[in-house]
């Protein structure tokens, strides 16, 4: 559960930036997401070696 205060004189649009950022590094809504059809975990693993392959080139192409 996710528990934000809010501090005192704080805008509720804060409070709500804050909860929304909280509960996006939960990952709740993005497991949700995947689960909504079946994937073949071959399938699954190429999709990550290929995104792990296209974040390592943008990181040599930065650092270059």
């Amino acid at each position: 559960m996710i528990i934000i205060n809010i501090k005192e004189n704080e805008s509720i649009d804060k409070a709500l930036k804050r909860f929304k950022k909280k509960f996006e590094k939960t990952g709740v809504l993005k497991e949700l997401r995947s689960r909504t059809y079946f994937e073949k975990p071959s399938i699954a693993r190429r999709t990550t070696v290929i995104r792990a392959a296209y974040r390592e080139k943008m990181r040599a192409e930065e650092n270059s």
